[in-house]
């Protein structure tokens, strides 16, 4: 199935405001609509009521330098 990004933003921040972050995150998951923003574009979502939960710790690892990395994720999917 290909895949089609419909938005993405990956930028550093302390881990307060990550968590600030989720919570209001939560908030708009259980209200069911989600808005996604980052400075130039803004996305609404729908989450419905019995989407899939994953959460994923990742150590990965650089083939040519060696330096590892982590990766935690939580990922909400569902199929329309």
């Amino acid at each position: 199935m290909p895949e089609e990004e419909l938005f993405k933003t990956e930028e550093t921040h302390t881990r307060a405001e990550i968590a600030e972050t989720l919570r209001a995150a939560a908030e708009q998951i259980e209200s069911g609509t989600v808005r996604l923003e980052n400075g130039t574009e803004e996305r609404d979502v729908t989450v419905p009521e019995d989407p899939l939960f994953e959460v994923e710790l990742e150590r990965l690892t650089d083939s040519e330098t060696g330096e590892e990395r982590y990766e935690l994720e939580y990922e909400i999917r569902w199929t329309q």
